[in-house]
């Protein structure tokens, strides 16, 4: 396999893990995610979506073409979406340690419904907070973990897709 490989690979692994992971905590776990926790979760759709595209890209024949622009341009995408929830991470554990505030508005649930159906909606839904940890692991919350094997696999997708063989 092709260092381009390697850094697809990676970052499909990574994102469908860390994603995987947090669906088995909402819906297995119980544990509803807060806003923040679904703006984590937008970038890692986001290198999954990178990293199918250049996997399928680099499982085409290109005859002489040897590796094409298309599946670097895809892991190096792939690397920064994983740097962006890293941050994003980062971020949330700044407030669920209160170094900093978070948002204060209401997020807004569905659309094109009546003002009954919205009341109702918001009404039953689970008020989460995204200031509180609801699970941590030594120490760490769920955020800091996405913060931390993100920024890692991020650094070593762009690593990857970034330098050349020998």
């Amino acid at each position: 396999m092709t260092r381009i490989g390697w850094a697809l690979a990676a970052a499909a692994v990574t994102s469908g893990a860390l994603l995987g992971g947090a669906l088995a905590f909402q819906y297995i776990g119980g544990l509803h995610p807060c806003e923040m926790c679904h703006w984590q979760r937008w970038p890692h759709i986001a290198a999954l979506v990178f990293a199918a595209g250049g996997g399928l890209a680099l499982a085409r024949p290109q005859p002489g073409a040897g590796q094409s622009g298309f599946t670097r341009i895809a892991a190096v995408l792939a690397g920064i979406a994983l740097l962006m929830t890293a941050a994003i991470g980062l971020f949330h554990v700044g407030v669920e340690q209160d170094w900093w505030e978070g948002p204060t508005a209401c997020s807004v649930i569905g659309g094109g419904q009546s003002a009954e159906d919205i009341f109702a909606t918001v009404m039953a839904a689970p008020v989460i907070r995204c200031d509180e940890t609801p699970w941590s692991l030594f120490g760490i919350s769920m955020a800091g973990y996405n913060a931390l094997i993100s920024f890692l696999m991020g650094g070593l997708v762009l690593w990857l897709s970034m330098t050349r063989k020998r």
